[in-house]
């Protein structure tokens, strides 16, 4: 049997983000996963810099991803959103999901983050100290599972006597302008006729 290399955990680069989102309609359907709640928190955003991470399969391609971003726990009271975690089907059950969860908490940490939150499945998350208790007195933005509402401090007390809705503070995308939708279009509308 032929040794293959341990996928390589790295920032996330603008040639993955086609994959990436490839991957992630794979992995949670597009509509399915573009209705969540936690999208209302990541819409129009830049994921938190330094916390966008992919690992690469052998032939290269895009097989697990995971981002970081900006949000307010609350009134004044900055932390990261984790989310989604997707790993190829190919590639589950070889643990790296865990070491896209470390990563990101390691190098969260790092940056002098103070706490991440995330919607998810608790037992999992568990295991990275991610706890509901930490987030009793926060809300998001829609329907949401309390019991898969988790935070996990990288500061103690980070997240303690938190309360209020948590919304995104993170960078804007930047959109194109009207002007360059209209130079872009062009060289198509010219072709069709």
């Amino acid at each position: 049997m032929l040794a293959t290399a341990a996928p390589v955990i790295s920032l996330e680069t603008d040639a993955d983000i086609a994959q990436r989102e490839a991957l992630l309609d794979l992995s949670f359907g597009r509509a399915a996963r573009l209705a969540k709640t936690s999208e209302r928190l990541r819409e129009g955003r830049k994921p938190a810099e330094g916390l966008a991470f992919a690992a690469h399969g052998p032939d290269g391609r895009v097989i697990a991803t995971l981002r970081l971003w900006h949000v307010a726990a609350g009134p004044g009271r900055p932390a990261l959103l984790l989310g989604p975690l997707a790993v190829h089907p190919w590639f589950r059950d070889r643990g790296l999901g865990g070491a896209m969860m470390s990563t990101a908490i390691n190098e969260a940490a790092l940056r002098g983050h103070g706490a991440i939150m995330l919607v998810g499945d608790a037992p999992y998350y568990a295991r990275f100290g991610f706890d509901v208790a930490l987030t009793e007195g926060l809300w998001l933005p829609g329907s949401f599972d309390r019991n898969r509402f988790l935070g996990l401090e990288l500061v103690p007390g980070a997240l303690e006597g938190a309360r209020g809705l948590v919304s995104p503070t993170g960078e804007m995308e930047a959109l194109p302008s009207l002007d360059e939708l209209v130079t872009r279009a062009a060289p198509e509308m010219k072709r069709s006729a």
